[in-house]
């Protein structure tokens, strides 16, 4: 039997907090992607987070309860779009 310890979460377990512009703390996240010191990718239960800025370090990392720390100096906090799968007839016969 398989278990998923972020399985169920909605968007209401969602949260952002941030203090200045040196201080992130995100919930809901289910998975990092990737980072560095430039950039750090995650996907939430609401869809995938992109925080970019400069000399950026994860102070903590909670999977089981969903919760990162970012610390340095953030730019932008980005929502990347959903890919839409369209499922028409020309989709299906070209794509």
């Amino acid at each position: 039997m398989a278990y998923e310890l972020n399985a169920g979460r909605t968007a209401a377990d969602h949260r952002l907090e941030l203090l200045g512009r040196e201080h992130l703390t995100v919930s809901g996240v289910e998975d990092v992607e990737r980072f560095d010191e430039n950039c750090i990718v995650m996907a939430t239960c609401v869809g995938t987070l992109v925080v970019t800025g400069e000399d950026l370090h994860i102070g903590k990392l909670s999977l089981d309860g969903g919760e990162l720390h970012v610390d340095g100096h953030i730019d932008a906090v980005n929502y990347e779009e959903q890919a839409v799968r369209h499922s028409g007839l020309l989709s299906r016969l070209f794509g």
